[in-house]
């Protein structure tokens, strides 16, 4: 594998793996005077689709100070592991020598509590029908630790929002205390459109095998990111806020423990 081939992405296959091993395939320094790693292939999720990356440290074997990653991001294919070395000074120099071994080690709670949000968002989605918002379709999402939302194209009249706020959270919190397995599947497109009730939405394009992720037994949705093994492990939702405007609907939300 060259430095310009795809980063393999584990965590596609396996969203609740948090060790394992790779190759140091290339590495850059930055302005900033940290390092990017590239590997061939990462259990470390990067930065996108509304979700945080993760973080956590890489050892490189046979090298003593652990790299510690603070920031993941992904470009044309390829996954940049960001952070510095562990322990040492401004005018540190690591050898890196390509085609080293390297262990990698996710940081568990940053992991669960992103995959608790993201999930939720989903959770979220299912429950609108169920609490007769059929009408709202699924837009962007931000579900990062800050302030969690999900968007929907269509509103909601103002004088039925504290009611449907607190229908929403009663249908997702009752979802929850029943649980539900959460699975993933790589499907040809017309497999993956059938698990998702019919149709798949228009960036994903025919002939592509995209990934889908199940919650329960609830049609699946087309998703890159991680999510909790089973929809009882999101917890509790608190959904604090529903506000329309200019034809699209937020829902703000947050997971309790």
């Amino acid at each position: 594998m060259d430095e310009k081939s795809p980063t393999k992405l584990e965590y596609y296959d396996d969203m609740w793996k948090l060790h394992s091993t790779a190759t140091l395939i290339s590495h850059i320094k930055g302005d900033d005077g940290r390092y990017g790693l590239i590997l061939d292939r990462t259990i470390l999720y990067p930065q996108g689709g509304g979700q945080p990356s993760d973080t956590g440290f890489i050892q490189i074997h046979g090298l003593e100070n652990k790299f510690v990653v603070h920031d993941v991001r992904f470009k044309d294919g390829i996954v940049f592991h960001y952070g510095l070395f562990e322990n040492v000074g401004g005018e540190f120099e690591p050898s890196l020598e390509i085609g080293k071994e390297v262990s990698l080690f996710v940081d568990e709670s940053r992991r669960k509590l992103n995959s608790r949000l993201h999930s939720a968002g989903h959770l979220l989605d299912i429950c609108l029908p169920r609490i007769g918002l059929n009408h709202l379709e699924p837009g962007k999402a931000y579900h990062f630790p800050d302030g969690p939302w999900v968007e929907y194209k269509g509103t909601v009249p103002q004088n039925e929002m504290q009611n449907k706020q607190k229908d929403l959270e009663l249908e997702a919190n009752t979802l929850i205390s029943v649980g539900g397995k959460v699975s993933v599947h790589i499907l040809p497109y017309d497999e993956a459109a059938k698990l998702c009730g019919g149709c798949l939405p228009d960036y994903i394009s025919k002939g592509s095998t995209p990934r889908i992720v199940t919650i329960g037994d609830n049609p699946g949705c087309p998703c890159g990111g991680t999510h909790v093994a089973d929809i009882s492990h999101i917890i509790k939702i608190k959904v604090s806020q529903i506000r329309s405007k200019k034809g699209l609907t937020k829902v703000y939300y947050n997971v309790e423990s």
